[in-house]
């Protein structure tokens, strides 16, 4: 049983592309559906689509490489997690990296990156970072 699914998730990501997989298949939810379009905006992944009906929807996730077959996810960071959610207001929300990672934070407008949160004047949960 997984007790974290949004870690669980983009780990998967991470291992997968260290494995050199070219897809993966992740149970489905809708907040995973969402992140994982974030990632694709982001240039993380290269695509996400919903497989399935109802109970034995999976989420399959093709993974994104460069020419020199290195994987485009370096690293993640899980910041809230469930034993200690993070919450975030939108004058802290400053780049990762020196600008070569994103934030992903769940807010009242969705799931959205740092600069689209700062841009959109919203803060909320910080889900991890990644880069």
């Amino acid at each position: 049983m997984v007790n974290d699914p949004i870690g669980d998730f983009i780990i998967q990501l991470k291992n997968a592309g260290m494995a050199r997989k070219n897809e993966v298949s992740i149970p489905y939810s809708k907040m995973k559906h969402a992140i994982a379009d974030k990632l694709v905006d982001a240039g993380y992944i290269l695509e996400a689509a919903k497989r399935g009906k109802k109970a034995k929807k999976t989420l399959d996730v093709t993974l994104k490489y460069d020419e020199g077959g290195n994987h485009h996810i370096r690293g993640v960071k899980r910041v809230s997690k469930p034993g200690r959610r993070m919450y975030i207001p939108v004058a802290d929300i400053y780049p990762v990296k020196f600008g070569r990672g994103k934030r992903v934070l769940s807010t009242p407008a969705g799931i959205l990156t740092g600069e689209e949160a700062r841009a959109q004047n919203v803060g909320g949960e910080e889900l991890f970072i990644i880069w």
